[in-house]
């Protein structure tokens, strides 16, 4: 036998990738500690913590209005499953954390979707995991995102376009509630 034949079989390493956006970025620099484009190795039994709190979060958000832990990430195992997911727990008091549509106040935690938009004040993160098979460890993959990501996704606007293609912003209805009428019936 050869040392490739008795070499043991790679395992995947399951990766978080976080694409981080705020408006004030270039200005304020919030992201300044953060380790963009670097894979990083977190041990399966830590929480990934983010936060502005350098002596208890790994990843440091420079701004005096994030919390001192902002949001904790838990890896975990699926209970009689081989499926590797997160959780995440909004741990901020004053600040309530959004999770694609769903709001988490203090300490409220929900399974982490495979591709979500994390929401704090004007922080938007788009988080998507690439799975693997390591229960030892995970890795972070961070981004910089130029142009913010809820716009970026193309989400549709919540102002309805009317038929004939003119907003009705242009035009207020000075007061007059809409009429329903019955097509077939005559004027």
């Amino acid at each position: 036998m050869t040392s490739f034949e008795e070499a043991e079989t790679e395992e995947t390493v399951t990766c978080l990738h976080m694409t981080f956006y705020h408006p004030c970025q270039e200005d304020k620099m919030m992201f300044r500690c953060l380790n963009f484009c670097k894979r990083e190795q977190v041990r399966a039994d830590e929480m990934a913590k983010f936060g502005r709190d350098s002596n208890v979060c790994h990843y440091n958000l420079m701004d005096t209005r994030v919390s001192r832990i902002q949001f904790s990430l838990q890896f975990y195992r699926k209970l009689n499953s081989s499926e590797i997911c997160f959780e995440i727990k909004n741990m901020s008091k004053k600040t309530k954390l959004t999770v694609d549509q769903t709001e988490l106040g203090y300490l409220n935690k929900i399974d982490l979707p495979l591709k979500c938009i994390i929401c704090f004040g004007d922080y938007q993160i788009l988080a998507e995991v690439q799975e693997g098979e390591s229960v030892d460890y995970f890795e972070t993959y961070l981004h910089l995102a130029e142009v913010p990501i809820l716009q970026e996704r193309c989400l549709p606007s919540l102002q309805p376009i009317p038929e004939n293609g003119i907003s009705s912003s242009l035009f207020p209805s000075q007061g007059k509630s809409p009429m329903e009428t019955d097509e077939n019936e005559s004027c």
